[in-house]
């Protein structure tokens, strides 16, 4: 049995010395440093917002102690991601993880790197589903959850396989006392909009919605109670725009039911800016069809 944990132990030491040449310190706050990860070899560095208060005078430390300045490139609140560019020579990625290789209870390290050395902790993986909308309004493609004590200044690290592999970044502001990471395929998509535009962009309607009962025929015909009452509707919005008017009820939209709000903002995703949909409306007890616009959110 010592045996079995003494491999076990030097395998997981080895895993973390691995992988800490791509966990960096971010000084971007007045606080305690973040961590981040190295996204390639030119110099980008991916880490969480909220760990970045300020636009500017931010730096980043290396694995091999040098500190160096950073720019910022971009950052999302909805995702809680961050992207910085640094000018260094010799950044090494990691080798990228899918969160669809992951099971429950497979056994995870996040990397921290609070100060100049790195840090780790151990846990399991204790949630893992498809996609999740978080409180500041972005999309994570992966709902994925670990029991793993988030120290401070660990956030913007890496959460690593047995294998070393990187499954994405962890971040402590969306869940109070629990870790949850930010995985492969919404690193990819935020990061590379980042570094084009600056930001992620959104689609935007104008509108403000809630849900409400559609009539039983209706419910029989379409297969759903509910849909989204208009209860606002933006002079110059996208909404306005196409047609859609105060008191009507959004039924569907790019032919997919809208019964909520989580419904519509799942649809109004950043590629479908300046794209017209389908869109199905209840006004005045009637079923219409029209072309609603997506507009990009300001």
């Amino acid at each position: 049995m010592s045996e079995v944990l003494s491999n076990l132990s030097n395998a997981l030491a080895a895993t973390v010395e691995q992988a800490s040449s791509v966990v960096v310190r971010v000084d971007g706050r007045s606080r305690l440093p973040a961590s981040g990860v190295v996204w390639d070899a030119d110099g980008v560095i991916v880490t969480t917002n909220h760990g970045l208060e300020q636009d500017t005078d931010i730096s980043v430390c290396l694995a091999d102690g040098g500190a160096i300045p950073a720019v910022l490139a971009g950052r999302d609140p909805g995702t809680d991601l961050a992207v910085l560019k640094v000018e260094a020579d010799g950044l090494t990625p990691p080798t990228w993880g899918q969160p669809d290789e992951l099971k429950v209870g497979h056994l995870v390290l996040a990397l921290g790197r609070p100060g100049s050395s790195i840090q780790s902790t151990l846990g399991i993986i204790s949630a893992l589903g498809q996609g999740w909308r978080t409180p500041t309004g972005g999309t994570l493609d992966y709902y994925l959850q670990t029991d793993l004590t988030m120290y401070p200044g660990f956030s913007g690290g890496p959460l690593v396989d047995v294998s070393g592999r990187v499954l994405g970044v962890n971040t402590s502001a969306f869940l109070r006392g629990a870790g949850l990471t930010i995985t492969t395929p919404t690193l990819r998509k935020v990061v590379e909009m980042l570094l084009t535009h600056g930001k992620v962009q959104r689609g935007y309607l104008g509108v403000g919605a809630q849900p409400t009962r559609l009539p039983e025929a209706l419910v029989v015909e379409l297969g759903q109670e509910t849909g989204l009452l208009l209860t606002l509707v933006e002079p110059e919005g996208p909404a306005a725009a196409s047609g859609l008017f105060l008191g009507d009820t959004l039924v569907s939209l790019a032919k997919q039911p809208v019964r909520h709000l989580d419904d519509l903002l799942a649809i109004l995703t950043g590629e479908r800016v300046g794209t017209a949909l389908p869109a199905r409306i209840l006004r005045g007890g009637q079923l219409q069809e029209l072309s609603v616009t997506i507009g990009l959110h300001p």
